[in-house]
């Protein structure tokens, strides 16, 4: 028997149906977990059809319970994040199913292959970042010093910045950004967002108060007609979230288009999650 064709996860695109397939189908084997992970994270490989891929499974059972998101809903959370992301076009979230597994039902995200040397992120003298640059704040750095913490101003981060917007990330981190070698970036680590209350912390508040691009406008436009009563992104998200978040994702996004501008900081909560890495 040949050995099962394996597919690199950056050969394959988050609109590629048969990543979906394989990832919900395929037979999942451990080979390890991601230690650092706060939630049970388990690196897998996933075959189906004769086809293979490395994908991260994280189980229900793995959840640590928090204060502010029910048990168990992590998982879920995950594929919505995933769901709003295909439904902007952005393909933003590697593809991410719900399914069962060796521990039970779990979150499963195709693996992807991260390009050393990209700088999002930087800590750097003055007070205002060099072009190419966004203020995110000042952070203290040792010996009473303070630099000034600020991230690329790419398009690709200020995609994900809207997108995080939208399903009210509460956990934006630095490692959570991956670039890969054809130039795309993933946002990954969306367990904690759709909150109906405003929870949003991310370190990507360099364009804090600026207006929205004209392509964030048109993509949220369509998303509010995704988002009706009837809409087709409403149908996908009530397996996974509530009502009562759908109705606020809802909101954000009619806030946006009525400010046109990228929401600025809370004052009740903090901005930035910690650690921001």
């Amino acid at each position: 028997m040949s050995a099962p064709e394996r597919i690199p996860p950056r050969s394959v695109t988050t609109v590629d149906p048969a990543a979906a397939e394989l990832l919900a189908q395929g037979e999942l084997t451990v080979r390890g977990r991601i230690r650092e992970a706060s939630n049970a994270a388990l690196y897998c490989t996933v075959t189906h059809e004769g086809r293979e891929a490395a994908c991260i499974y994280k189980p229900v059972a793995g959840e640590r319970p928090l204060w502010d998101f029910p048990d168990g809903t992590l998982a879920a959370r995950e594929v919505a994040a995933y769901e709003v992301s295909e439904a902007t076009g952005w393909g933003l979230v590697p593809p991410t199913v719900l399914r069962d597994g060796p521990y039970g039902e779990g979150m499963c995200q195709l693996w992807v292959d991260t390009a050393p040397g990209t700088e999002f992120l930087a800590l750097v003298d003055g007070e205002e970042p060099e072009p190419g640059w966004k203020a995110i704040g000042f952070a203290e750095v040792g010996e009473g010093r303070t630099a000034l913490l600020v991230h690329a101003d790419d398009e690709r981060l200020r995609r994900l910045a809207v997108l995080d917007a939208v399903i009210n990330n509460a956990d934006r981190k630095g490692g959570h950004l991956l670039p890969t070698a054809e130039g795309r970036l993933y946002g990954i680590d969306h367990g904690v967002t759709f909150n109906a209350e405003d929870k949003l912390r991310t370190l990507l508040w360099g364009w804090a108060g600026e207006p929205l691009p004209q392509e964030a406008l048109d993509v949220l436009e369509r998303l509010r007609d995704t988002l009706t009563a009837a809409g087709p992104l409403t149908a996908v998200l009530t397996p996974l979230i509530t009502p009562a978040e759908i109705d606020a994702t809802r909101a954000r996004v009619d806030s946006l288009l009525s400010t046109g501008v990228h929401p600025q900081p809370g004052t009740d909560w903090p901005a930035i999650p910690w650690p921001p890495v």
